[in-house]
């Protein structure tokens, strides 16, 4: 058989054609299987009773954490919001600030909650 223009667009539209009946064969063979479940997370204000002592977050800072830093902005994908959470100590909790205002949103939070004083004062 000669290589011809046509033969060799007849042999791409077979092969586009055998890699979709592929992935419909592969979605209706997945179809029954289960989801996946989502990790479960504690919530902000269950994750500093859950962890125990903390250290300060910063690099080479051995302080006890005093503050959590929470904030969710728009992920730069766009696909969502992202929850970013920080154990601080006291220096550097005074330091920190609203980082990511360009993805902000309705539900954007910046937010700075203490850490319960009895975490803080185990470390000590």
């Amino acid at each position: 058989m000669a290589d011809t223009k046509r033969g060799r667009e007849e042999q791409a539209r077979n092969e586009a054609r055998r890699q979709r009946e592929r992935e419909i064969e592969q979605a209706r063979q997945r179809r029954d299987e289960a989801e996946p479940d989502a990790p479960s997370e504690p919530a902000v204000e269950d994750r500093a009773q859950t962890t125990g002592p903390r250290r300060c977050h910063r690099r080479d800072c051995e302080e006890p954490a005093a503050f959590l830093v929470l904030e969710r902005y728009l992920e730069d994908t766009g696909h969502g919001p992202v929850e970013a959470t920080a154990a601080l100590c006291r220096e550097h909790t005074a330091e920190e600030g609203p980082a990511r205002l360009d993805d902000v949103f309705a539900g954007y939070v910046f937010r700075i909650e203490p850490l319960s004083e009895t975490a803080s004062e185990t470390e000590s």
